[in-house]
């Protein structure tokens, strides 16, 4: 291998060592992308209304947004907040009362069970003590962490800036390829837009109607602090596969002090809004828009999760779906469609054919 090949190989691995190490703001720009995908159907929407001139429209989008979020900031936060601190404390009292259930069971089994089950008190201790913690933490994160309001200061302010004008930005990402695919590039980068923008509609709609038959289903059962209950079901079906797991826990919690009929019926609730979602909202909503395979959502969880964090799991369902768009028109439509078998192989092949051919005539 010649002297350039050496260079070219190098400056290669340094940049994905550059990129490996800026990995979190290459995300926050991509959470951006998004944002801006999204809030540029927004901005469809307020020209068909009849806003002509675009900044216009554009300010319109960004003063609704900030609007949604000063009214969410001071109207559903505070009650929240104090709703979220009100379960800290709770929990608790639940793991003392499973532990007194537990104390009790002790009178009424062999001496065999009970050593048992004085396993299964010491692993109650555990949980109950490794919950305290995490709530301590989140309430540590969202009290003392400068960094997660500035990160969000930077994905809204990229986002605005990217949205005042997509059009440069496009034009100079598609400039990085040669001008022979540049045409390409940018059917793939609007096929892009396309599915960011079906996916941030279905999710949007999704978190919705969670957030409001959840909340509807808490009320009936009379389960305490349904605004908080409610939020956070709404929020983490952001996460599929694993937020709607982790969103049962908090209710069927406080359900368990009352009685464990309730916390039962809890389950069965979560269970049915999430069969709808998966079974009615998910099929007319998000398969017309984006196509994605369970297994493939799952497992990109997962792995982005391994290598990004919790910032990779939250965006990894809009990372899957531009690297799907991205997979299905490079790698699929330019490169495996119009792979030809050379024509050495060509002969093998046949030959190969041929001779199975006689063989099975032969049976």
């Amino acid at each position: 291998m010649g002297l350039g090949k050496w260079i070219g190989l190098v400056i290669f691995i340094a940049a994905l060592y550059i990129v490996w190490q800026i990995r979190q703001i290459l995300l926050l720009i991509f959470a951006a992308v998004v944002l801006a995908t999204a809030l540029e159907r927004l901005v469809h929407l307020f020209q068909r209304l009849g806003v002509k001139k675009r900044g216009i429209a554009i300010a319109l989008t960004v003063g609704l947004l900030l609007g949604v979020a000063a009214g969410f900031l001071f109207v559903i936060v505070p009650p929240f907040m104090d709703q979220l601190q009100q379960l800290a404390n709770l929990i608790p009292t639940g793991f003392d009362r499973i532990q007194s259930g537990i104390e009790w069971l002790q009178d009424f089994v062999t001496q065999q069970d009970a050593f048992k089950i004085d396993s299964l008190s010491g692993l109650t201790e555990q949980l109950q003590s490794f919950v305290s913690r995490q709530f301590g933490n989140l309430f540590t994160l969202f009290s003392n962490s400068i960094g997660i309001l500035l990160n969000t200061l930077f994905v809204l302010v990229l986002s605005i800036m990217l949205l005042a004008n997509p059009s440069a930005y496009q034009k100079g990402f598609i400039l990085l390829f040669p001008s022979f695919y540049r045409r390409r590039a940018r059917h793939v980068l609007q096929r892009c837009n396309t599915a960011l923008g079906g996916w941030a509609i279905g999710i949007l709609f999704n978190m919705t109607v969670i957030a409001g038959f959840s909340g509807i289903g808490l009320w009936i059962l009379h389960v305490p602090l349904v605004l908080a209950n409610a939020i956070l079901a709404g929020i983490l079906t952001f996460i599929p596969n694993v937020g709607p797991t982790l969103s049962v826990i908090p209710p069927a919690a406080l359900a368990l002090l009352d009685a464990p009929w309730k916390a039962l019926l809890v389950v069965i609730l979560y269970i049915a809004i999430q069969q709808l979602e998966s079974n009615i909202l998910t099929p007319l909503v998000m398969e017309k828009q984006v196509s994605l395979l369970p297994a493939v959502t799952l497992a990109s969880q997962v792995i982005f999760a391994s290598f990004f964090g919790f910032l990779g799991l939250f965006l990894a369902l809009p990372l899957v779906v531009v690297l799907q768009v991205w997979i299905k028109e490079i790698l699929v439509k330019d490169i495996l469609n119009h792979w030809k078998e050379p024509k050495s192989d060509r002969s093998i092949t046949r030959w190969t054919i041929n001779e199975d051919r006689n063989k099975t005539a032969q049976y």
